[in-house]
């Protein structure tokens, strides 16, 4: 009676499955950067109760306020400006649109890399999901990424007399590079679009 030879269809399938299964190890990533998402939504609130108080005369949260913002002056700041004002209002924008960016590469990362989320007819699904694919991930995160550090920038500019000519030359030069980078993503993603649509 002839032996059975083992089946290289089947070992090769058990590897390729092994193999697709290891995507779960991103998963941890994805809860971990949900919990950087909860330490920032704490930050904001802390920011946000600070400013609430200072605006009603508490001295220490003004002092938090001022020393959290990195504002400086010559004469010792009492009371809530329209400069401290901004800047912690700009603060909590930048807080918000970084919580914007983890939420699509969590959502949109793991629906792309690791396993449907089957949100199909969920009211509070994002229009952006439907047509998710790590291309449109990029190019949204690189816009994403410009709207980041053009707050930043613009809180530098407010508070520019504490900073270096230096520093404010190289975060502008920074910000111009995120922006020709996320100009090159996007076009790249056009004509790899362009092109795929033209074999078909």
């Amino acid at each position: 009676m002839a032996k059975r030879s083992p089946n290289p269809q089947s070992s090769l399938s058990s590897l390729n499955n092994f193999i697709f299964a290891s995507r779960w190890l991103q998963l941890p990533l994805y809860l971990g950067l949900i919990a950087a998402q909860a330490v920032y939504v704490f930050h904001f609130w802390v920011e946000l109760v600070h400013l609430l108080e200072a605006a009603f005369g508490n001295q220490h949260a003004l002092q938090a306020l001022v020393s959290s913002i990195g504002y400086k002056t010559d004469a010792s700041v009492t009371a809530l400006n329209e400069t401290v004002i901004m800047l912690v209002v700009l603060g909590l924008i930048d807080v918000v649109m970084i919580s914007n960016l983890l939420i699509m590469v969590i959502v949109g990362g793991y629906e792309t890399f690791v396993s449907r989320l089957n949100l199909e007819g969920h009211p509070d699904q994002p229009e952006w999901l439907d047509h998710v694919n790590a291309s449109v991930l990029k190019v949204k995160l690189g816009t994403a990424i410009i709207g980041i550090s053009s707050i930043h920038l613009l809180k530098t500019f407010i508070n520019a007399a504490n900073y270096d000519e230096k520093v404010l030359m190289w975060q502008t030069i920074i910000h111009i590079a995120f922006l020709l980078s996320a100009i090159a993503i996007a076009y790249a993603d056009r004509l790899m679009s362009h092109h795929g649509s033209a074999e078909h």
